[in-house]
């Protein structure tokens, strides 16, 4: 006990990644929040909000790493989730008032997986009316739930993989409905309630998520994640919790370049360096790169573009 009669503050956590196994009922916001109690520091954030009614990847950043999570964000996610198909809801989710119902059909494997075809590679999405967007410096769910009517543009999103899993009949206090479990996997941007809400209009009726399950963003998945439960598990017997250090955690979603000692300082000061040409990187599809200096630390998040090596965020300091 220190002379005022506290106890010392704890240490705070190294600079790392923590891929957290969301629960459900909590925010993003809550997330967060209680790991800058577990980690001892006010500096931390996430990579990609996940709705209070989903689970799974949330992957959060401490310390320096909190200057990934822009680029993080940007990687493919992978989801789980149940469509219930009968009955459309305020929020697209289990979450809201159901406000239609249309009595679905006995689909047969081909028809499912025909709508689930449609809405496959590259789409014009019109995203949920209760998601983040701003319309005219609002929030789109802030509109909703306002009572205001919001219909938002549609948007290109990239679907590379829809899988139709299990399909069962399911009998509800609102009526008979089907589930059906499907897998994808979305670019960033893309919304996993609007797929639901058009893979059921696509069947000729209404649906809306019952559950949804992130298992991966970029590098990061389930298996390496934990819980808010085995983190403050492990305060008991350590000093803080353990973190993905930040040359792992950068390698774990982008491509490495191994850089000089020469390199590394130029780096330092902000300067580019040579592309890279074995890695086929272009104006249009530049490639995000982790700079990693020959002590195995990350100097830099870098940018290629087929014709020079920028660097986007500097972790190294002047030598």
């Amino acid at each position: 006990m220190t002379t005022q009669g506290r106890a010392p503050r704890r240490p705070s956590a190294a600079d790392g990644i923590v891929v957290v196994d969301k629960p459900a009922t909590w925010t993003s916001h809550d997330v967060v929040s209680r790991m800058r109690t577990l980690a001892a520091t006010r500096k931390v954030g996430h990579a990609g909000t996940l709705d209070p009614m989903a689970t799974g990847v949330l992957v959060v950043g401490v310390g320096k790493a909190t200057k990934l999570l822009n680029y993080i964000v940007g990687a493919d996610k992978d989801y789980e989730a149940t469509i219930r198909l009968g009955f459309s809801t305020t929020t697209e989710d289990a979450d809201g008032v159901i406000v239609q119902a249309i009595a679905p059909s006995r689909y047969g494997r081909a028809d499912l997986e025909a709508a689930a075809q449609g809405l496959t590679g590259d789409i014009m999405q019109v995203p949920s009316s209760v998601s983040a967007i701003k319309v005219d410096g609002k929030r789109a769910y802030d509109r909703v739930r306002a009572g205001e009517d919001v219909t938002l543009d549609a948007r290109p999103a990239r679907v590379p993989r829809f899988d139709v899993l299990e399909v069962r009949e399911v009998s509800t206090p609102s009526g008979l409905a089907v589930d059906v479990d499907v897998f994808v996997t979305v670019s960033s941007g893309t919304y996993v309630r609007a797929l639901g809400r058009d893979f059921a209009l696509a069947l000729g009726t209404v649906g809306h998520l019952t559950r949804l399950r992130r298992t991966r963003v970029g590098g990061y998945s389930l298996d390496s994640s934990r819980t808010l439960e085995e983190l403050e598990g492990e305060l008991a017997g350590a000093p803080t919790i353990e973190v993905l250090p930040l040359a792992q955690a950068a390698a774990a979603t982008f491509a490495v370049r191994n850089l000089s000692a020469d390199e590394t300082v130029a780096l330092g000061f902000g300067k580019r360096l040579a592309p890279n040409p074995d890695l086929g990187a272009s104006a249009e599809e530049p490639v995000m790169l982790a700079g990693i200096d020959p002590q195995g630390e990350l100097t830099a998040l870098l940018k290629d573009d087929g014709t020079k090596t920028q660097p986007v965020v500097v972790f190294a300091a002047r030598q």
